[in-house]
């Protein structure tokens, strides 16, 4: 089945052959659904902290990033080009009629003045066309518009990824969503002595494209905010591409006979963010911005989930410590479990059938891993993974953040745990990524591979099964220590098309 130019591929890409075999059986085998115990709720495991306990946790954020000894660095997700966002205005530049039709068209050429690139396509317009946008509306020319905006001779907006567009307007000029996470990173990450820690993940073919950017615009924003950057790039491994397999499960092979691999999805980023040199690191994506007007709530409450993780890690370090050294009572071992349990919302029913020795070694296993504080914000039908609590394959359940497709919906009690959840998943993550002697955690030993999916594509108009591995908010750090916080949904402003741009929040 494997043959020498496909073991030459692999060996380029730092795949094994175990690794490959172990793909084409996950396409044989599929993935089972995740057991559930709850939908995680403000009565079940999801935190809303008292005006007092807020006050406490900011204190103690202050007083973590005013330690230099510790490293905090802002983590972007980037790599996913901006396409998907134009997906109507690419329909509309093929269709067979040249004035908007469908509302979504409608709205984009009516609100095309407030878009933040409307100067940026007014020039490109020029140099195509001649014409200014104006100019070409009046004459019924809203086709030309939309290629100016979306091919490479124009803004090239349909190729480009998210974090390069325009998406916010001010008197200096517009932003793009990386300009925005500058912003964000010295309002919330920055350390004592000015040092602002950002790291994005971006395609190969971008990564020139954010350099040049960020040479461009860093000294500004390090002026603006008394501030030193230091952003670093990088890109998804070779190593976490995934083989893409036919319809029986043999592997897919293009044209000229190689194995395809594809992009093995955001849990590949698992690699990345254990590559990087940090205490505790934000992740939040690319899209996630508002104009600085906004921006007091995503701050607040980035600050805010973020003093709950160092509280909750303090304690994490004190009773590892007492469990290292052996002097510690029955009494001690029984607060340490009401910890684990009401904390950190793990529980495992066998627990009081175990001796003093047995529950030390639970606790210390359980304690002693990678933790996480979420961000949930109120369920208003946005699309996206709920926070649930699941069982683990060790018999105890924890909290965990959830894709529908991991969960079984045939399951009529299982599907309305998924409908009729409270909250859902922003991703918007502040993680804790040492251990109580600092060193740091191997966070690819924290994943679950049973909880990655199959998805249905195509390629050269044959179908095709493609593997997505563990999600790096789901299934990547299914093994980590998990406490969600509710924060408003004004923490919460994504744009998934175009027209989001017209929204409030992104005026």
């Amino acid at each position: 089945m494997i043959n020498e130019n496909d073991k030459a591929l692999l060996r380029r890409k730092g795949i094994s052959e175990e690794k490959l075999q172990q793909q084409l059986e996950c396409f044989k085998k599929g993935f089972p659904y995740l057991k559930l115990h709850a939908a995680a709720s403000i009565d079940n495991g999801i935190l809303r902290p008292t005006p007092e306990e807020e006050a406490a946790c900011l204190k103690a954020w202050q007083e973590y990033t005013a330690d230099a000894a510790h490293r905090v660095v802002k983590f972007v997700p980037a790599s996913g080009a901006a396409s998907r966002m134009f997906k109507d205005m690419f329909a509309f530049a093929d269709a067979d009629y040249d004035t908007p039709q469908t509302d979504f068209e409608k709205h984009f050429f009516d609100h095309l003045h407030e878009a933040a690139f409307f100067e940026a396509l007014d020039k490109a317009c020029l140099h195509l066309y001649g014409k200014n946008i104006d100019s070409l509306l009046a004459e019924g020319a809203y086709k030309p518009i939309v290629q100016a905006m979306l091919k490479p001779e124009g803004l090239n907006y349909g190729a480009l990824p998210k974090g390069l567009l325009l998406f916010h307007k001010y008197d200096a000029g517009a932003r793009t969503p990386m300009e925005e996470h500058l912003v964000e990173g010295a309002l919330y990450a920055r350390q004592q002595n000015g040092d602002v820690h950002i790291h994005f993940t971006v395609s190969p073919e971008h990564r020139p494209l954010f350099s040049a950017l960020i040479d461009e615009k860093k000294a500004a924003y390090e002026k603006a905010f008394d501030a030193h950057y230091h952003v670093d790039l990088s890109e998804q491994k070779a190593s976490t591409d995934t083989v893409a397999a036919n319809a029986d499960n043999t592997p897919f092979r293009n044209a000229d006979g190689s194995l395809l691999f594809r992009p093995g999805g955001h849990g590949a980023l698992i690699e990345n963010l254990n590559d990087i040199d940090a205490d505790v690191i934000f992740v939040k994506n690319i899209d996630n911005v508002v104009p600085d007007r906004l921006k007091d709530d995503t701050v607040r409450y980035k600050q805010l989930i973020a003093g709950v993780l160092v509280q909750l890690q303090a304690q994490v370090f004190a009773y590892l410590k007492k469990l290292e050294s052996g002097k510690y009572t029955m009494e001690d071992l029984r607060e340490m479990l009401q910890f684990v349990q009401k904390k950190l919302f793990t529980k495992n029913p066998e627990t009081k059938l175990l001796e003093d020795t047995e529950l030390a070694i639970y606790l210390e296993k359980k304690l002693n891993r990678p933790i996480r504080v979420c961000g949930m914000v109120r369920n208003v039908g946005e699309p996206g993974g709920g926070p649930f609590l699941a069982y683990n394959a060790d018999g105890t359940f924890s909290l965990q953040i959830l894709e529908s497709s991991q969960i079984d919906m045939s399951d009529p009690e299982k599907k309305a745990m998924f409908e009729q959840g409270t909250h859902f998943n922003p991703v918007d993550l502040v993680c804790a990524v040492k251990d109580f002697k600092g060193r740091p955690f191997d966070l690819p030993k924290y994943v679950d591979p049973q909880t990655g999916f199959i998805s249905h594509k195509s390629k050269d108009g044959k179908e095709l099964k493609a593997l997505e591995l563990p999600g790096l908010w789901n299934g990547a750090m299914s093994n980590w220590n998990t406490v969600f916080v509710e924060v408003p949904l004004s923490t919460f402003n994504p744009v998934k098309t175009v027209n989001d741009l017209y929204r409030p929040q992104h005026q």
